[in-house]
């Protein structure tokens, strides 16, 4: 894929995660799709971190949904090669502190196979 190609993926899970569209979220995925974040590993220690395939996703996304649900990100930065994109982005809810967050998007054929993220 073209670096343009991943930023427009990215570009779409972002507008999907905005606006709360869990299942045109999902759809950037593939199946078997693997998710690690810290704040998983805080609210599901027994994950130690990682998620497997788009139901195991559904629920955590669903989950952050419901508990916070002024949570929006700002992209800050997109930079693709040819199978990831790296994401900058600030966190924004309501009542907490912004955060500085990124995100590594590992594309293959057209589909989001794993994503990691990384903040403070």
């Amino acid at each position: 894929m073209t670096p343009e190609n991943l930023q427009s993926i990215a570009f779409r899970w972002f507008e999907a995660f905005n606006n709360k569209e869990l299942e045109k979220l999902l759809s950037l995925y593939d199946d078997e799709a693997k998710h690690f974040s810290p704040k998983l590993k805080i609210r599901q220690p027994e994950t130690n971190g990682l998620v497997i395939g788009k139901q195991a996703m559904r629920e955590w996304w669903q989950d952050a949904f419901d508990r916070l649900p002024s949570l929006h990100y700002k992209v800050t930065s997109l930079t693709a090669n040819t199978d990831r994109v790296f994401m900058e982005y600030i966190r924004q809810v309501d009542g907490e502190d912004d955060m500085q967050v990124a995100e590594v998007l590992e594309v293959r054929d057209g589909k989001i196979i794993a994503s990691r993220v990384y903040h403070g």
